[in-house]
């Protein structure tokens, strides 16, 4: 089966081109965040949204 271009090429570009730092991660990992809400939603009985029960203004 023939092949497009020799293997002896593959990764020409790759090894070429330069280095580039990774930049710092920003915000909390995925797993903390759904332990946190976890906790909110089923531990601590929290109800989510701005009208929550308990909380809204009485009209008068």
């Amino acid at each position: 089966m023939p092949t497009h271009g020799s293997l002896t090429k593959a990764g020409k570009v790759r090894g070429q081109t330069p280095k580039v730092q990774a930049r710092e991660r920003l915000g909390i990992i995925g797993s903390v965040r759904n332990r946190e809400n976890f906790r909110k939603r089923f531990i601590l009985k929290r109800v989510p949204g701005q009208n929550k029960p308990g909380q809204r203004r009485r009209n008068r």
